[in-house]
Parts: C-alpha cells; structure tokens; sequence
C-alpha cells in the first residue's frame, strides 16, 4: 500500500508534471489554489488534470488579492518580452508559496500525511526568490520544529523533484511519464477565451523549453 503524499497543483506545466512523478511512488492528494487571481483558467485545468488522472482534489480559497502588489491579483500590466531573471518581476505574488505550503502543512498534519510536493524549479524562472532550494530547505525545517505530529521520529519531506531541471528536461521527463501538457494552463495574460499571449515571462520560458526539448508545443496561442 503506498503512502499518501500531497501535492500542490496550480494547473502549469510543472506542477502537473510533479503530480506525475509523486504518483509513482504515493496516492496523491491534489491541492488547488484559488488565490484571488485575475484569471480562472489555471484552476479549471488544475481540476481537469486530477480528473484525467482520477484523482478528487481539495480546492482552498485564499484571497491574495486584498494585499495586491502583483500583477497576477491587482489592475497591474502583465510585462512582456522582458528579459528574464535581471530581477524579481511584478508577477511576484508576494510570500505566495510560503502561504501555499502553510495551507499543505496544515492538511498534512491532520491528515497525517508526511510527504509535500511542490513544483518550484530554480533555473528556468522568472528569479522568484520563494523557488530557491534555500527557502524550501528552510521550511521544511520550520515545518518540523512548528508541528504536533513530527515530535516524534515522523519528519515532514518537502519534494522538489524539479528544482535542478531546466524547462526542457522537465517538459521531455513528463513526456515520458504520459503527461498531456495540451490541458495545462501557465500564461499570466490570457485572453477572454482562455489563449495564452506567447509575451509574458511564463509563456516565454514555456514556448523555450518545448522547442529545447524538441517537442511540439500543444499550446494555443492568441
């Protein structure tokens, strides 16, 4: 009987990529996060892709978008073909994952589940500084000083199966595990129909990495 693992599924590319690789090893509980965003359509495919995977996930309703300061939960312009990681752009959400994994936390200790996945990747990013192995390592060890359930031998795992893959080997390692990258979601500007806009930072480095992989993007552009 496997373990039972959770994993934080936004709907992109990478953390349904993460789903895959956590479900060789665990029975996965998906985790989305409707955040306060200013498009839906990353939710909607997050709960498609645990569908097709036959998997019932937990939605979590935060609302982000009273703190605003980002371009993803404020009236704020998504910035496109900029150059990439000179410095922390306004797709920022601040503290987001710190909050994503307090929420994973909190499920995994009353559910009694030791094991978190999370897609954060530390090389083809766009320089968020809640994506470097340092923070994860830094709280997974916060994780196991803060909760009831690790005071004894059981220590909480933070996965990061993606952290030292660049866009392209995480594309062709999920290609190799089934994965249908045609229902995922990662454009930060789409427009009204759901079509990503091939400028911002997110469709830039996942239109690279296809192309470094040699694989056909399946992704519908405006």
């Amino acid at each position: 009987m496997k373990k039972k693992c959770i994993v934080l599924l936004s709907g992109g590319l990478d953390s349904t990529t993460v789903l895959k690789i956590a479900q060789e090893n665990f029975d996965v509980i998906p985790v989305i996060f409707d955040y306060g965003q200013r498009h839906k359509f990353e939710i909607s495919a997050a709960k498609k892709i645990a569908m097709q995977n036959g998997l019932k996930a937990r939605l979590i309703e935060i609302d982000l978008k009273q703190f605003g300061n980002s371009a993803l939960t404020a009236n704020i312009d998504v910035p496109k073909n900029q150059e990439i990681g000179n410095e922390i752009p306004v797709t920022y959400v601040p503290v987001r994952n710190t909050i994503f994994l307090s929420y994973a936390l909190a499920l995994s200790e009353v559910e009694k589940v030791y094991d978190i996945f999370i897609g954060v990747n530390a090389l083809d990013y766009s320089g968020y500084p809640d994506c470097r192995p340092e923070f994860i390592d830094s709280f997974e060890k916060m994780a196991n000083l803060a909760t009831k359930f690790t005071q004894d031998e059981s220590k909480i795992k933070i996965h990061t199966p993606l952290i030292d893959l660049s866009k392209s080997e995480i594309i062709s390692k999920g290609v190799e595990l089934g994965v249908d990258y045609s229902t995922t979601h990662s454009c930060y500007d789409p427009d009204k129909d759901g079509k990503a806009c091939k400028e911002c930072d997110a469709c830039v480095l996942r239109s690279r990495g296809f192309k470094n992989a040699n694989i056909t993007d399946p992704t519908i552009y405006q």
